[in-house]
């Protein structure tokens, strides 16, 4: 299942995340938040097979709670209410997040010991690499 993404994971770099931001439509204010905020992210699954992705940082914590191939209700770390199905896709967790008409995709996959995350959206993609903590 997502057993390969449990644990503590800490931001070590981010490319072009604040285009993405813009291109998802996050405020001025709050972008420049984001690109100061240096998050963790801690993955956990319950042996019901619900799996959790808690968010770090100084300026916010956020927490999602959700069994793969399952759509949920999901309020955004910059207010977005999204519908998401998260799915397992060749070994990539793939977060699909849609609301107001847009749908932007972030994959998440291990590669050399490191998260990356890539966040689509049109045109604008933004990786972010994480370190296990």
């Amino acid at each position: 299942m997502a057993e390969q993404f449990v644990g503590t994971w800490a931001l070590a770099k981010s490319d072009n995340f604040d285009e993405y931001m813009k291109a998802v439509g996050v405020s001025f204010a709050t972008r420049q938040m984001g690109n100061l905020a240096k998050p963790n992210l801690v993955f956990s699954v319950g042996d019901d097979g619900v799996i959790s992705m808690k968010a770090e940082s100084t300026f916010k914590t956020t927490e999602i709670k959700f069994k793969l191939n399952e759509e949920f209700d999901e309020v955004t770390a910059d207010g977005r209410n999204t519908k998401t199905t998260m799915t397992l896709e060749n070994g990539k967790l793939v977060q699909k997040q849609m609301w107001d008409g847009k749908t932007t995709t972030l994959e998440r996959e291990i590669q050399d010991g490191k998260l990356i995350a890539k966040c689509f959206i049109d045109d604008v993609v933004a990786v972010r690499t994480y370190e296990k903590a």
